[in-house]
């Protein structure tokens, strides 16, 4: 497949979704950095380029469009309604060594209430906006936010341990090092956390901010002294319950499931009997967005769904993919996304709307496989 340059790949891109009824939006490229330092993950959140408003207040530059995009439908007629966008731009990141600005296509739809049939439609229209722009041969990646976090319940597992469990397995980690990482602190660590154990949480927030402005500090990798503080309360919360070994061997089992969609559903299914684990509903959903996505066109026999796949942004509900292509070697995404319906209320809404959307990178496209 001939390379195409980034502008003719973008517009390209561009002018499939368009074509598909998503119209054309163009966020500021200057936005609020408290969201972004509130519910992006780590990956993002530290290396935002920051800067100051003519009024004081921190501004920075977009590295990311959903919120962007889902802040402008908020506050637009069509909040709460259906309404699908689509975007070109820079977005920016600080990287050590590389360039800090790339092109993003994508696209983002709210409001639609069949689920299973929207995450197949934006999956595939990603998929084939990408072939616009040039890319080809992708490897393809699934997950399911919404059943493993339906999984977690059902084991009746700790909050924080939930989120543990989301952000190490994003960040790559495997279940024993997440499990065990609380027994590995200091002396003066443990100390400290057997002491918040016992005390109530609101008080041992304060604590825990109060030493912290004693000492002269703020913020820590972009976290405010109050996420610090929440992260060591999550830990005492880790130390006090920990997962008992049947509910940590069924975990392990779930986190190992992985395969097409279909035989990674027998293989939940099967699970889900073993270990009593109410999935029902869950499962019923993987099949039916399956079937939608075989629809359109998607070989779903050559898609890997993993259990353990989650990425690193709490907002996650449900499906969540990424395409790579396996000839740039480093990894990095082609296309990336998923359903997002907390985001909006996270943001000032009333309540949780619907959405899904998935991010095309562009330059990555045009650069084939030069890495």
């Amino acid at each position: 497949m001939t390379l195409l340059a980034p502008d003719k790949a973008g517009a390209r891109a561009l002018e499939k979704l368009i074509a598909a009824g998503f119209d054309r939006i163009e966020p500021p490229a200057l936005q609020p950095a408290s969201v972004f330092l509130d519910m992006s993950g780590e990956e993002i959140r530290g290396r935002l380029f920051l800067t100051n408003g003519p009024g004081g207040e921190e501004l920075c530059l977009r590295p990311d469009y959903t919120i962007p995009v889902c802040l402008a439908y908020l506050a637009s007629p069509e909040a709460g309604r259906a309404a699908q966008y689509s975007y070109l731009g820079p977005v920016f990141r600080a990287r050590a060594g590389q360039r800090s600005e790339w092109r993003q296509s994508g696209l983002e739809s709210y409001g639609r209430g069949d689920a299973e049939a929207a995450d197949a439609e934006i999956f595939a229209l990603a998929i084939e906006a990408a072939a616009a722009a040039g890319a080809g041969g992708l490897e393809v990646r699934f997950g399911d936010a919404g059943l493993f976090d339906r999984a977690l319940s059902a084991l009746d597992l700790p909050d924080a341990l939930h989120r543990r469990l989301r952000r190490g397995l994003a960040q790559g980690r495997t279940l024993d090092a997440i499990l065990d990482e609380t027994a590995n602190g200091s002396a003066a660590q443990a100390g400290v956390l057997a002491a918040l154990e016992r005390a109530d949480h609101a008080g041992a927030k304060a604590l825990v901010e109060d030493l912290l402005a004693i000492a002269g500090i703020a913020a820590i990798g972009g976290r405010s002294a109050g996420e610090i503080a929440d992260r060591f309360l999550e830990q005492a919360s880790l130390r006090a319950s920990s997962a008992p070994a049947e509910k940590r061997e069924a975990l392990r089992r779930f986190l190992a499931v992985k395969g097409d969609p279909d035989s990674a559903s027998r293989q939940l299914r099967a699970l889900a009997a073993d270990a009593k684990l109410d999935l029902a509903g869950a499962l019923d959903s993987f099949d039916q967005r399956t079937g939608f996505l075989a629809a359109h066109g998607v070989a779903v026999e050559r898609c890997l769904f993993a259990a353990g796949f989650v990425r690193d942004l709490d907002y996650y509900t449900g499906f969540v993919f990424e395409a790579v292509d396996p000839k740039r070697g480093d990894g990095r995404p082609i296309i990336g996304g998923g359903r997002y319906d907390r985001l909006a209320r996270r943001l000032g809404a009333a309540r949780d709307i619907p959405a899904i959307g998935a991010a095309i990178w562009i330059d990555r496209i045009a650069e084939g496989s030069s890495r």
